[in-house]
């Protein structure tokens, strides 16, 4: 096994305001904020970090497993993995709970408002990888609960197998020392351009001091691509021009599928974050998370080279 990918596992509501969230919300009224969006159109898909980046690997047939815990009402998205046949080994059920739910608005500039109830996420640290029988050569550890994504770093580290830490939504949960704490250990850390703005001033790192830290850190920003820091110096990573793009949901986990798998393949962090900048391509163009399915020869395409030779 090459990639564990540690995250939650999450139904995603997914509702698409035709209108834009600024037009209706006014900054100087923000402390007595009462708003409502009609939402006419709303779906019901499988999500979560975990089970987004590990679809995208299936895409691109990476050996991989995911690692998350799950509520009571998980059996729809358990017979859904196994329909796309990925292992379900590592997930682990917590009575009494329900599966992590996020309840996701898009406008019309795809901006998102996102309301989200962790249920068993909270109780990711049951999970070790102390305890698997496998060896992963890389692990992605992605927004899941506070202390399951502190723990598996800590195991991560003790074990010497190299880590990304993908904070995501969750980074404001961790305070300067628990954030340095991961840093120090991480061997690549990959944030989008909000992300990297709250992870500076949280830290008290600057980005290149954060960038000479680790193997790599990756800034990824929408259409504009995405920026590296690596080995003192940066560069920038172009994304793939959509003519129509339908929803942003999972392009973050899509970018990261395809960034651990070029680690993985040893190609380099610019030709890893190009397959990640593909994966985001066909995402952004279906609704939901694991919608998309283009095929590796697509893939393959799109990037102008091939993934498993």
């Amino acid at each position: 096994m090459s990639i564990l990918v540690c995250g939650s596992m999450a139904f995603d509501s997914i509702m698409v305001f035709q209108d834009y969230f600024k037009n209706h919300i006014m900054p100087d009224q923000i402390h007595k904020l009462s708003v409502a969006f009609y939402v006419p159109e709303m779906k019901k898909n499988f999500g979560g970090t975990a089970g987004n980046i590990g679809y995208n690997l299936n895409l691109v047939a990476a050996d991989f497993l995911i690692m998350s815990t799950v509520g009571e009402d998980f059996s729809s998205y358990h017979d859904w993995l196994e329909l796309q046949k990925i292992n379900t080994k590592y997930l682990t059920q917590i009575n009494k709970t329900f599966t992590a739910q996020a309840f996701i608005t898009t406008d019309l500039d795809d901006n998102q408002i996102t309301a989200f109830h962790p249920g068993a996420m909270s109780a990711s640290h049951h999970n070790s990888i102390l305890k698997i029988n496998e060896k992963p050569k890389l692990i992605l550890i992605s927004p899941d609960g506070k202390d399951g994504m502190i723990q598996h770093a800590n195991e991560s580290f003790m074990l010497n197998i190299p880590f990304i830490f993908d904070p995501g939504q969750g980074l404001p949960m961790f305070n300067q020392e628990e954030l340095t704490s991961f840093i120090d250990k991480a061997s690549y850390i990959t944030v989008n351009d909000y992300e990297a703005e709250l992870l500076v001033k949280n830290s008290g790192l600057s980005l290149q001091e954060i960038g000479q830290q680790v193997e790599g850190l990756v800034i990824t920003k929408g259409a504009s691509g995405a920026t590296i820091f690596e080995k003192g110096k940066s560069y920038d990573v172009p994304a793939f021009k959509v003519d129509k793009p339908i929803d942003p949901t999972g392009c973050g986990d899509a970018f990261r599928a395809g960034l651990a798998f070029g680690i993985i393949k040893k190609w380099g962090l610019e030709q890893s974050a190009k397959l990640g900048s593909a994966l985001a391509f066909f995402k952004i163009q279906s609704q939901g998370g694991q919608n998309h399915k283009p095929s590796l020869s697509q893939i393959e395409d799109l990037v102008e080279f091939k993934l498993n030779t």
